[in-house]
């Protein structure tokens, strides 16, 4: 496995063990209201709304905050600590480029907002962008 799906899944895993709940629906909404033993009439002061669906309760924001920053941290690092472009980067780009169908679409902007990185910051990182290129002849040659 490489460096960056080994760090991707480790933060799944620790994402999934957070307090927090999602619902898409009323029903699922009052689903998860009960496993926190609250109401909908007594939860409204109690609860953050997050992302895609998510929501927690307050007193659980500050470990969530931590554990989301930690992420951030540790996935900056190991970008850092890939003194050649031939590591993490690669590994990531690669994996992206893969999971993004580059090699159908030719368009780099789905892997590059799901790492949270600009073509800017890539073209002013000399290791980061060789790691794109190689990575994208890596996917492209997939097909052959």
């Amino acid at each position: 496995m490489n460096k960056y799906e080994e760090l991707k899944n480790r933060q799944e895993i620790e994402m999934n063990a957070l307090p927090m709940h999602f619902a898409f629906s009323n029903k699922q909404f009052k689903e998860a209201l009960a496993e926190m033993g609250l109401t909908p009439d007594n939860c409204k002061d109690r609860l953050y709304k997050g992302v895609a669906g998510s929501f927690y309760l307050k007193t659980d924001s500050k470990v969530i905050h931590n554990t989301f920053e930690r992420f951030d941290t540790e996935k900056s690092q190991a970008i850092e600590n890939d003194k050649t472009g031939k590591g993490y980067m690669l590994d990531m780009f690669t994996y992206e480029l893969a999971n993004h169908e580059f090699c159908i679409t030719y368009d780099l902007t789905d892997t590059l907002e799901s790492l949270g990185i600009s073509i800017d910051e890539v073209n002013k990182n000399p290791l980061m962008l060789s790691a794109l290129l190689e990575a994208k002849a890596i996917v492209l040659s997939y097909d052959n």
